[in-house]
């Protein structure tokens, strides 16, 4: 006898058994048999299950095949019975050690009711979850063994816990019709929070009187797209955005505005920082930045900071985030710290996680798109993301864009249920100063120049939110004031929104 054996040998007997123990995976094999039992008895019973229970959830993969069978034959319009299905298993080589095709006849004649059905489907399911939970456990050890350097612990961290959640939003059976009754009742209370809240909001606040009106607020589950070409200042409007959003639920105690959550993919969550400063502390982002501040500004800074730091604003700063990671970091947050809102900045910088080069950027970015709009849905909270815009905007003589500008628009414009974008005619006006011809005169210069003058008059500090769709209202066009120095949106004073019905 071997010195293993004896070791096995003596473990047995310090248990008092003649054999080492084992677990066994956990299943039920009756439940099984009664599960399809009775639905070889009645195959309407398969409504009842059919929206969750696959074959592969069956712990003897023998049921597995039948379940399979009964489904595709009631698929087809035919009866699935023990005669019927007699034939499709009769050569079957895994059916003829539990008895061939008499195996199907012993299954139907032991049923008592087809009453419980849906137990034994949930609990077939449920068996399948733990399952799965002790196979993820033995394969999280082992990677954790497996040390690489390309599989941080970090990572690995990460992909279990998406894993998890995957696992476990794979046996949410709560979809399905909702009688119009349900629906009406929520329709109705979220009239009522509308006609009791001062401005008609029901959504997570912008702290922009004008969009807020506009929009009713960030609406849950709604994908917000929020687009402009370089130095619109979209980061800027979305920056300001989070902060009254999460400075608005901090000062009501969780009653309005939401905790944010802030994926910055292009800056630093310093920068971002930096910016949030500027605009509560009214000293210029330039001057900070170089450190230009004197000692009263540096007063400012920190009575501003132990304000901001008790906001519920979360930056993430990780650079190239696939969707997947996007949504087990939010799903991570909602847990946490209920996130009531979330911005991408942006879009076009996170990654499908799929592999391929430009030629199916396009279906990437559906992707992502997808997802964004799957995240929004699943945790119930409104999801703004940033976007580029093509560069057909700047050859045209009218550069405020249109849906057609959006970047892979297809799929962005259609998963959206708002689309805003961000214009500064300003921008433009600026580097459009006229230079005197050689054949003009300089009387007609001197026009032309005075009407250039005018016009940016006219526009200075004046942004334009342009709403170019919105599932739920109307469209339209919202200005706002915009200060560059301190990268801050704020309601422009005398004004009345545009509507395009």
């Amino acid at each position: 006898m071997t010195a293993d054996a004896l070791k096995i040998s003596d473990i047995a007997k310090a248990r008092g058994s003649a054999e080492p123990e084992y677990r066994v995976m956990p299943h039920n094999e009756e439940v099984e048999q009664a599960l399809l039992g009775a639905l070889l008895v009645n195959n309407r019973a398969l409504e009842k299950v059919s929206e969750f229970l696959k074959h592969e959830h069956f712990y003897n993969p023998v049921h597995g095949r039948i379940y399979g069978a009964i489904v595709t034959f009631v698929e087809r319009g035919q009866d699935a019975s023990p005669i019927t299905l007699k034939n499709y298993f009769e050569k079957d080589q895994d059916l003829s050690h539990v008895g061939g095709g008499q195996y199907l006849a012993d299954l139907a004649a032991h049923v008592i009711s087809v009453v419980n059905v849906e137990d034994y489907g949930r609990t077939i399911y449920e068996l399948h979850l733990r399952r799965a939970l002790v196979t993820l456990g033995e394969e999280v050890v082992n990677e954790a063994y497996d040390h690489t350097v390309e599989d941080s612990a970090k990572l690995q961290i990460e992909r279990t816990e998406r894993r998890l959640f995957d696992l476990a939003t794979a046996g949410d059976f709560k979809g399905g019709f909702t009688h119009i009754g349900n629906s009406l009742t929520n329709a109705i209370k979220q009239a009522q929070l509308a006609y009791e809240k001062e401005g008609s909001i029901t959504g997570v606040t912008t702290g922009l009187t004008d969009i807020d009106r506009k929009l009713g607020g960030f609406q849950n589950s709604d994908l917000l797209i929020l687009a402009g070409r370089p130095s619109m200042g979209k980061t800027a409007l979305a920056t300001n955005m989070a902060f009254k959003a999460a400075s608005r639920y901090f000062e009501t105690g969780g009653k309005e505005g939401a905790v944010v959550g802030f994926f910055s993919l292009e800056m630093s969550a310093e920068q971002l920082s930096a910016r949030i400063l500027a605009d509560a502390t009214s000293i210029s982002s330039d001057r900070i930045r170089r450190g230009e501040v004197s000692d009263t500004d540096f007063g400012k800074f920190v009575h501003a900071s132990q304000d901001i730091s008790q906001m519920p604003l979360f930056i993430d700063d990780t650079p190239g985030l696939t969707i997947a990671a996007i949504r087990t970091r939010a799903r991570r947050l909602k847990r946490q710290h209920n996130l009531g809102l979330l911005v991408i900045d942006y879009l076009q910088l996170a990654s499908g996680g799929g592999r391929g080069g430009q030629d199916n950027r396009v279906q990437e970015i559906s992707e992502i798109t997808r997802g964004l709009k799957g995240i929004a849905k699943e945790l119930n909270i409104p999801v703004l993301a940033l976007s580029q815009l093509s560069r057909a905007v700047e050859s045209r003589d009218n550069k405020r864009p249109q849906l057609s500008d959006l970047r892979e628009s297809g799929s962005i414009e259609q998963d959206a249920d708002v689309v805003m974008f961000v214009y500064r005619e300003e921008y433009y006006l600026e580097r459009e100063e006229p230079a005197q011809g050689q054949n003009q005169s300089q009387e007609k210069f001197n026009e032309d120049h005075a009407h250039w003058r005018q016009r940016l008059e006219n526009c200075h500090n004046v942004a334009e939110c342009i709403i170019a769709k919105q599932r739920h209202g109307p469209i339209g066009t919202v200005k706002l004031q915009f200060e560059g120095e301190f990268t801050r949106f704020s309601n422009l004073a005398n004004y009345t929104v545009e509507n395009n019905e």
